[in-house]
């Protein structure tokens, strides 16, 4: 079956698995399998002020929405283009005298949509809202409990002259929210700012292992650049060549975690066992798991020990990134890889995790020459765990390029910075933000490094004298939050 914009995939059904997206053609790595806009998105509702309710885009100062005064947007464009889905939840949030939780937008936001358009299938969907997965049967007490508090604050928020929708439908809709709800990122791809729903995108099968990612894409509204605009969707792409006739598969979950925590996360999360080839096989969990080689190998009992010590650490460090205590991070860190390093192998997630967090730490703290050791032990792990063309895989070497860079390794950055391209080109794209920048830096790196190798000295008198007169680019403050995960749940 093939509908709108998606004539490249098919959509078939399995004993076990249920509904999952198979390609038409042969897709080479980097290919836009399809692009999907949104069925309904909401901003969260921590951030409504400061990020722009059409594109999902960060900026410093947004227009507010004269009417509800809750909706804020880039600017004049993207207001003329919410309107359509803004129009109703604007009188509602005016009758109503506040806006509501971002799930109870959402969920307004989808009944309004399938009464202006009627039920059925939407025009590009391969399936209808009413036959996604909603997984309600499968929800435990709390859930439940959660659920009907949302029903219930729905029906005060919903207008009495909108169409009155029956509740069996309206528990549907918050179900296929709870467990289809698609993650969306700002315009850096750093930080999670929305939720949307993409009726296409539920139907892609999870692997650990997968052949496509899903990038998020704000699209463009610029006013000036009326000629390129481009609407607000997610694009699913090829990581690895796939031929007419495979199926099309993504990763709900982060592959960094041992294959029993990933086949619990995903149990807790969507309701069903993985049974991928990387879990039934727990292929790599050997390496996250390994410890230190040669003559004196550690004892099962010492392993044991240092893990543990690593888990309390960890509890340690969110707590004190938590409150701002940066230098408490970077001591808890060094106190732990020195227990560590005897103990555990160069791919041990324990060793991994907290590489990763002394690293970005030590970065915003400007002590970047011991960063950069941290960050290239960190890559070097993750090159032996990751799928090559993982997306979390190439922020990670362009985290790294980055502090190798600041600490005046140039050879080295410059090489992370152009092996971070390389990745997301594939998973990004050439027009993402992020690899636009990633270009600018390798531009920058390669011109350095040419410098570099003609005359040394003069290298280093020049970045000397540069950096005395320009303040050095500031890492970003470390964030508690992991990387955006692909659906978003509801905690």
């Amino acid at each position: 079956m093939t509908k709108g914009g998606m004539e490249s995939v098919e959509l078939f059904t399995t004993e076990g698995k249920g509904r999952g997206l198979k390609a038409q053609k042969e897709f080479l790595p980097g290919d836009v399998i399809f692009a999907e806009p949104a069925y309904a998105a909401v901003v969260f509702d921590s951030l409504t002020h400061v990020i722009c309710h059409t594109c999902f885009k960060r900026q410093e100062r947004l227009h507010r929405c004269g009417q509800c005064k809750f909706a804020h947007y880039c600017d004049r464009t993207c207001q003329r283009a919410a309107w359509l889905n803004h129009k109703n939840e604007c009188s509602a949030i005016k009758r109503h005298g506040k806006a509501p939780t971002e799930n109870i937008r959402l969920a307004a936001r989808i009944l309004w949509k399938m009464e202006r358009e009627g039920s059925g299938l939407s025009e590009g969907c391969l399936v209808a809202i009413e036959e996604l997965q909603n997984h309600v049967d499968s929800f435990g007490e709390e859930e439940k409990k959660e659920l009907r508090a949302d029903v219930e604050s729905f029906l005060e928020f919903w207008p009495p002259h909108c169409q009155q929708f029956g509740m069996q439908l309206i528990s549907h809709i918050f179900g296929v929210i709870s467990c289809n709800g698609f993650t969306l990122s700002d315009q850096r791809g750093l930080q999670a700012v929305g939720v949307g729903i993409f009726p296409n995108l539920c139907q892609a099968n999870h692997d650990c292992w997968p052949n496509c990612t899903v990038i998020f894409n704000n699209g463009n509204h610029e006013a000036v650049r009326s000629m390129f605009h481009t609407q607000m969707r997610i694009e699913l792409r090829a990581l690895n060549k796939i031929s007419p006739g495979d199926e099309l598969t993504v990763s709900y979950v982060d592959f960094l975690s041992l294959s029993e925590e990933r086949r619990k996360q995903l149990k807790k999360q969507y309701y069903f066992d993985c049974t991928c080839e990387h879990c039934k096989k727990q292929l790599k969990d050997d390496l996250m798991l390994a410890v230190k080689a040669g003559e004196s190998k550690p004892s099962a009992d010492t392993v044991k020990e240092v893990i543990q010590l690593s888990k309390d650490t960890l509890e340690k460090i969110n707590k004190a990134r938590m409150e701002g205590h940066y230098h408490e991070v970077v001591k808890l860190c060094r106190d732990c890889l020195k227990k560590q390093e005897p103990v555990l192998g160069d791919t041990n997630i324990y060793l991994l995790r907290i590489l990763s967090i002394a690293s970005e730490v030590l970065s915003y703290l400007q002590m970047f020459e011991e960063a950069a050791d941290y960050a290239k032990r960190m890559v070097d792990g993750y090159l032996k765990i990751y799928h090559p063309n993982n997306a979390q895989l190439g922020m990670a070497v362009m985290r790294a390029g980055v502090t190798h860079w600041h600490a005046g390794l140039i050879e080295a950055g410059h090489g992370l910075i152009c092996k971070a391209y390389a990745i997301l080109l594939i998973t990004h794209g050439p027009s993402h933000p992020i690899t636009k920048d990633l270009e600018v830096m390798r531009v920058q790196t390669e011109m350095e490094l040419r410098m570099f190798q003609q005359n040394e000295f003069m290298y280093y008198k020049m970045r000397e004298a540069a950096l005395k007169n320009q303040k050095i680019q500031v890492m970003p403050e470390p964030s508690n939050e992991n990387a955006p995960s692909l659906f978003h749940k509801k905690e």
